[in-house]
């Protein structure tokens, strides 16, 4: 399973349909699509500023994480951000690998 945390920010529609039926209803419907997509959400939280709404989840691939992405875009109600959340394990294990990188004009 691989972590992401995805941003999301509602359009003026999207607000309106975010009043209509609440917070927890946006949660509950976030929580089924990614159980059905065999993932699980850890966190969903809605944030002030430029993004509306915070949740970190664990899905079984990119694949999955792209899916989501695509699918809650193209409503044309919320525009989302997908980011992928690495464990200090990994960053460790990242940094053990010699990556042989030459700048720009070096």
């Amino acid at each position: 399973m691989a972590r992401f945390m995805i941003a999301a920010s509602y359009t003026a529609a999207g607000e309106q349909g975010l009043l209509a039926k609440g917070g927890t209803a946006r949660r509950a419907a976030v929580t089924e699509m990614v159980t059905k997509l065999g993932g699980t959400v850890e966190t969903f939280d809605f944030a002030f500023g430029e993004d509306d709404v915070f949740t970190v989840v664990d899905l079984p691939d990119n694949v999955t994480a792209a899916a989501i992405g695509l699918a809650v875009g193209a409503t044309g109600l919320v525009a989302v951000r997908t980011i992928v959340l690495l464990t200090p394990e990994e960053i460790d294990a990242a940094a053990q690998k010699h990556a042989d990188y030459h700048g720009p004009g070096q």
